[in-house]
């Protein structure tokens, strides 16, 4: 039997030239996510963090990192993937959506400059109280929801079909529909908001649920990008594409049942913090089919991977960091560093999918194609600072040490913990190494004059 081949069909010229545009908006979002990561790398290790202001430095900077390393790069790749997944249609909306998150992911970048940060380290978009940020992040969220809308509408989703590649389209047009849940689960969680709620506690509600329903969209867009990089690498996928399509279903269901859990508890009840923790703790489990079907390739498809560099480097890595990361999961007691190794796991397992496939897509939206050599070693070195500093958060979150704190707000008494925290910012120098490494190599291959016909896929 003749495997289906799931691959990208030829891009026409408007979903290239809008993928080329997100996929520009995300790599300067890393571009200042990294430079803000070094600082706070070195606020958390042990010797360094005496040369580095206190915690309100580490949280002001905290806050603006995260915000451009997971939502700015992933809401960006989401735009990568939906345009070259959809038809020409909408395209004025699409532009329209990328110019609202440009303008406000730079406002973002400078709102620290523009008045006191006044930090908030809530979970998912964390904040500064100040009003150049509310700014930008209204207009992240506008371009975000057009984004969507016109993903909905130009995606030709038709799962039932023998095509591999309507398979790949149902997985992008399944995450648009989860990602427009998670912003009607935001405008619930405004619109129901408890009278008197304030501070941490009022945006810790207020992106609580939304936030859990968007990791769903991540999650399916990196399953997309696992099969195509897969099938670039000679790993072939053995399922039927609908059987396929049924496993991007399977994996969205979970997060279906959002509008469900706002019905049943009230916005910032303790029912409502369990179910949606829940949900995303075992509602998770559904993508695992699919990530064994991609395992299973990789295993059959193994002789060939070392012919494909960067692309085997970045499917491998990503698969093993979110295994490590959803594992962690189920480990987590109280509200210690455990945590973010759990979701440092995840996110950089999805990272690395995003970055394999844009080596995948570079030369087919125009741009030159990565230096093999330089591209398979800068996934490598990303995935082990990732990893080291993954588990020095997990080690030290055994011996209790506290989240989002830095300097002497650590309290680091022993020396296994010293040792966790130590080797925590040991593999976050790497990672940081590994994600300059990208940047430049994604610099190399978008600079004016190194771009050329697109390859067709």
């Amino acid at each position: 039997m003749t495997r289906p081949r799931y691959d990208l069909p030829p891009i026409a010229q408007t979903p290239a030239r809008l993928a080329a545009a997100w996929l520009s908006l995300g790599v300067t979002a890393l571009i200042g996510s990294g430079l803000l990561a070094i600082l706070l790398v070195a606020s958390r290790t042990p010797a360094l963090q005496a040369v580095i202001p206190w915690p309100d430095f580490f949280h002001t900077a905290l806050v603006i990192h995260v915000d451009l390393s997971v939502l700015v790069w992933f809401l960006a790749f989401a735009g990568v993937l939906w345009s070259v997944a959809g038809s020409q249609r909408a395209a004025a909306l699409g532009w329209t959506a990328w110019a609202c998150c440009l303008a406000g992911t730079l406002v973002l970048i400078a709102a620290p400059f523009a008045a006191q940060g006044n930090p908030l380290m809530n979970n998912y978009i964390p904040v500064l109280r100040q009003p150049a940020f509310f700014v930008g992040l209204t207009l992240l969220g506008a371009g975000f929801a057009l984004m969507a809308v016109r993903a909905l509408a130009s995606i030709r989703c038709a799962a039932a079909t023998a095509d591999a590649a309507a398979a790949l389209r149902t997985g992008a047009f399944l995450g648009a529909l989860v990602a427009a849940i998670a912003l009607v689960s935001f405008t619930g969680s405004w619109l129901g908001m408890p009278a008197g709620i304030q501070g941490q506690s009022y945006f810790e509600t207020l992106f609580w649920g939304g936030g859990h329903v968007l990791q769903f969209t991540h999650a399916l867009l990196a399953a997309l990008a696992w099969i195509l990089l897969a099938q670039a690498c000679g790993a072939p996928i053995g399922l039927r594409p609908r059987t396929t399509s049924g496993l991007f279903l399977l994996a969205a269901a979970p997060a279906f049942l959002a509008p469900g859990i706002y019905v049943q508890h009230p916005v910032g009840s303790a029912g409502q913090i369990i179910a949606f923790t829940q949900l995303m703790k075992w509602g998770h489990l559904a993508m695992l089919p699919l990530g064994l079907a991609v395992v299973a390739g990789v295993w059959i498809g193994r002789r060939n991977l070392v012919k494909r560099g960067p692309l085997a480097a970045s499917l491998l890595c990503s698969l093993f960091l979110f295994a490590t990361g959803g594992l962690l999961g189920f480990l987590i007691q109280g509200a210690n560093v455990v945590i973010p190794a759990h979701y440092h796991g995840s996110i950089v397992g999805v990272t690395l999918a995003f970055m394999g496939l844009t080596y995948f897509l570079l030369p087919r939206l125009g741009f030159a194609t990565p230096r093999p050599g330089l591209a398979s070693w800068q996934a490598y070195i990303y995935a082990t600072g990732q990893f080291l500093h993954i588990a020095g958060l997990a080690w030290s979150g055994g011996y209790g040490v506290q989240r989002k704190v830095a300097g002497s707000g650590q309290i680091l008494r022993s020396l296994p913990e010293i040792a966790g925290m130590g080797l925590m910012g040991l593999g976050g120098l790497i990672a940081i190494v590994g994600g300059i490494l990208f940047i430049v190599v994604c610099l190399q291959c978008m600079w004016p004059g190194r771009r050329h016909d697109r390859v067709e896929a």
